[in-house]
């Protein structure tokens, strides 16, 4: 059973690993194709302030952990995690080939949840739906932590960098027709020279974002994991170079250990430094033509949005807020400027990502359970 935990734990360091394709490159393809930092400098940028924000906060990982399965109905046992991390790995996988930005978050989620409902019989109770609260930010469950913000921090994200691009336009246009020094500063040389310095801080800001909400997705599975096995006695007399594995006292009540944090932030730039390119070519170069001024009004768009959620504990999508932030600053800038046949992939590719993951982990699940290995 112990071998079984560290497959577990190696599967989710290799999601998280893919995870670096899909949505850390989504993160640095405004800053990288407005051509204000290199590939591996935004590569850097990114992994030092995912490592940041993965340190600030939880509140996501333990929406992951204990907010999405109900833990009554069924055992999450390793088996159930791996299928869950499988089914997830398998279509970011899909969708890397295509280079469609589509959700790691939600392809994780999806996992789980098909391979929760394979474990249970199809026993739709496994699956906390909604637990509305007064204060609907604290309502728990599928429909209110996933469901309604899938939908929701795209518009938001469209309506952000739409409405900051039309205020950054009204006063470029305001200060070039006031003549005199602020005239000058409005010319197409010193705006992009301001806003490529700019940029670089917002970038630094989707970073930090990306990190304190996506990182975090694969440290609750980790975590999950670990606690789970010490609860069965698997991590009993463990050998001491393994004596990490041990979840500490904050982790059994809800925690999250150092060095997943940690290692999950490290794995994930790696990830991305390995193959985002063709992630960033679709979102950086063929859904819009982008400017230093255009990347940092959809950075700086996406990253308010992602932020806001991650206070909430709310998992939402890098993916969705950037792609949708680009969108909107693209429409700003003139209806014909975005690529729509583009955004009809990407769309679709946004409304299979659940279905499909969980499909497939149901699926595996299913198969493991026909050969006795569950």
């Amino acid at each position: 059973m112990l071998t079984l935990v560290l497959i577990v734990v190696a599967t989710a360091l290799v999601f998280e690993y893919i995870n670096g394709f899909h949505d850390t490159a989504n993160s640095i393809a405004t800053v990288v194709a407005t051509k204000v930092l290199s590939p591996m400098q935004a590569v850097g940028l990114a992994a030092s302030m995912n490592l940041v924000g993965a340190l600030a906060g939880t509140a996501v990982a333990q929406t992951i952990a204990s907010g999405l399965i109900n833990a009554g109905v069924v055992d999450v046992g390793s088996q159930l995690i791996l299928c869950a991390l499988l089914g997830g790995i398998v279509w970011n996988l899909i969708t890397w080939w295509f280079g469609l930005p589509s959700s790691s978050s939600h392809a994780l989620i999806g996992g789980l949840i098909g391979a929760a409902l394979a474990a249970a019989g199809m026993n739709f109770d496994v699956v906390i739906w909604s637990e509305p609260a007064e204060q609907i930010w604290r309502s728990a469950g599928v429909l209110w932590k996933v469901i309604v913000p899938m939908v929701g921090s795209p518009v938001l994200g469209f309506t952000a960098g739409f409405l900051m691009m039309g205020l950054l336009f009204f006063t470029i246009s305001m200060m070039a027709r006031s003549g005199g020094v602020l005239a000058r500063i409005a010319r197409p040389r010193w705006v992009n020279s301001v806003f490529g310095k700019s940029q670089i801080v917002s970038a630094a800001g989707m970073g930090f974002a990306h990190g304190m909400n996506d990182a975090q997705k694969t440290m609750g599975i980790v975590a999950l994991t670990l606690v789970s096995a010490e609860a069965a006695g698997t991590l009993d007399n463990l050998p001491w170079a393994l004596s990490f594995l041990h979840p500490s006292d904050e982790a059994l009540e809800g925690g999250i250990d150092l060095w997943i944090k940690i290692t999950c932030a490290v794995v994930m730039a790696a990830g991305t430094a390995a193959g985002g390119w063709r992630i960033i070519k679709t979102l950086g170069h063929k859904l819009v033509k982008l400017h230093p001024i255009h990347g940092f009004a959809a950075e700086t768009s996406a990253a308010s949005v992602i932020l806001a959620a991650s206070s909430l504990g709310i998992p939402v999508s890098t993916t969705h807020n950037i792609s949708s932030a680009i969108m909107g600053v693209g429409t700003a800038k003139r209806l014909n400027a975005i690529k729509w046949s583009v955004v009809n992939k990407m769309i679709w590719a946004w409304i299979l990502t659940i279905p499909m993951s969980g499909g497939i982990a149901y699926g595996l699940y299913r198969m493991f359970h026909h050969f006795g290995w569950v």
